[in-house]
């Protein structure tokens, strides 16, 4: 391990946790997705556990077939306001999306929260995958934005909300009632942004934070995703399932920052990972197995012939293997089957596991056994720099995440790769992230500058 180098940890809360059929299991609040003080109790567990964040995802449309902890749920960033009123140190960060959004309003919020949780707060910045395929219908469009224009539009999106972040230098509310002058002139400053997508004068009505601005994350999967997380993102989230893939991504997404003039130090990569723990290996394969018991042959098959359109499964039972239908080697049809088809392909999941991967809750056997499996193998992907740290994705809530807190988190402390108190009140404090200084600071000619960020996106 090099000196002072040390796992960051994030808690991915969803409900009864990531596997589908977990709001079925003995030990579920099967109500939790909408209940605050399960989420108060969870980011407190994590918080206890001296995590760096919590984290909150989001789909803006659900239909018959969609996970079943999606379908009655918070909106994310009053979620995480209420959680940072529960909490006095760990970060909270939300999903929104720029396809679906307009900036000024979420500038507006997600600085807000940064200012009551005193700069505790993060956006993952999405352009919002149209999995329940009717998202646009819900925002009076009829289709939904093509990739590449997505990608296009988010780029802009992010350099107008960090523009109007910096509406305000740090000092300039002086406050002073002797004189009666609440502000300096000079050190507010209007956007006019005029581009392709946006057109936004400024500024913005709410001040930089005790961090600067919140902390951006994104999932940089495509090209695309993987060029704007390289470019504006402070974290990145990705989920691979070996540890040579994470090496490369790790690898990659570092000389993709370094390519934009960015310290590659500035940015954390965290592997999204779904650990099932137990007190033994046989303790913990039993979990497992119950969990994917709880997955009905119905449920199953109807997402499986929904997904693979033009397979025929009326004869398949989700004991069959992936292979005997074929879909280890499928053309491309959907993003997610190009991710996922090395695993398909090396594995031949049954069909119940790999309904459990394409929804999100599949647990690699390196991640399945007891606290020190997991911590080893944790330790290994952070020592070779597959990962800077991990986003626990657990199987179960909120069982998973207190025996990560209960039986991992201490193993890593003895092993002196994780802090065994928190160091910092901010959530860059955390991450060990610089305050990213006032767009004008480091240019002597405000004007000049102002200018050319108004005029970048005029294509």
């Amino acid at each position: 391990m090099i000196r002072n180098r040390h796992i960051k940890l994030a808690a991915y809360l969803v409900g009864t946790g990531m596997h589908v059929a977990s709001w079925r299991h003995p030990h579920a609040q099967a109500d939790s997705s909408i209940d605050i003080d399960y989420y108060k109790r969870l980011a407190v567990l994590a918080e206890r556990g001296k995590f760096d964040m919590v984290f909150i995802a989001d789909s803006l449309a659900i239909n018959e077939e969609s996970h079943p902890n999606i379908l009655n749920r918070f909106e994310p960033i009053t979620l995480i306001t209420a959680l940072a009123g529960a909490t006095s140190t760990i970060g909270v960060v939300a999903t929104a999306s720029t396809s679906y959004a307009e900036p000024f309003n979420l500038a507006r919020q997600f600085l807000s929260v940064d200012h009551i949780s005193k700069g505790r707060a993060g956006w993952n910045v999405v352009t919002t995958r149209d999995l329940s395929g009717n998202t646009a219908l819900n925002f009076g469009r009829e289709e939904h934005y093509d990739h590449t224009f997505r990608y296009q539009r988010a780029e802009e999106f992010v350099d107008v909300v960090k523009g109007l972040w910096d509406s305000w230098e740090d000092d300039a509310f002086v406050r002073d009632k002797e004189s009666g002058r609440f502000f300096e002139r000079n050190k507010l400053h209007r956007l006019n942004h005029k581009g392709r997508f946006f057109s936004v004068q400024g500024p913005l009505n709410i001040g930089r934070s005790r961090q600067g601005h919140p902390v951006l994350v994104q999932a940089g999967s495509s090209a695309s995703g993987q060029n704007l997380a390289a470019r504006t993102a402070e974290v990145i989230f990705s989920i691979k399932y070996n540890i040579e893939d994470a090496k490369a991504f790790y690898r990659s997404l570092k000389e993709k920052a370094a390519a934009f003039g960015r310290s590659p130090e500035d940015v954390r990569i965290l592997q999204g990972i779904s650990p099932i723990i137990g007190e033994t290996e046989e303790a913990a394969r039993a979990t497992q197995k119950l969990l994917e018991s709880l997955i009905t042959e119905e449920t199953g098959l109807r997402f499986l012939a929904d997904y693979f359109k033009g397979v025929d499964f009326h004869h398949a039972t989700l004991e069959t293997r992936a292979a005997d239908l074929g879909l280890d080697r499928l053309p491309e049809t959907k993003a997610d089957y190009k991710k996922h088809q090395p695993v398909i392909a090396r594995e031949n999941p049954t069909l119940r596991e790999l309904y459990s991967l394409l929804t999100g809750s599949f647990s690699d056997d390196s991640l399945v056994g007891p606290p020190e499996k997991i911590a080893d193998t944790l330790e290994r992907w952070f020592t070779e720099r597959a990962a800077d740290g991990f986003m626990i994705m657990a199987p179960l809530l909120p069982d998973g995440l207190a025996d990560f807190v209960n039986h991992v988190v201490p193993i890593l402390q003895r092993k002196g790769l994780f802090r065994t108190d928190y160091d910092s009140d901010t959530l860059r404090g955390h991450l060990g992230l610089p305050i990213p200084p006032h767009r004008l600071a480091l240019s002597e000619n405000k004007h000049h500058v102002e200018k050319t960020l108004t005029s970048r996106h005029r294509w």
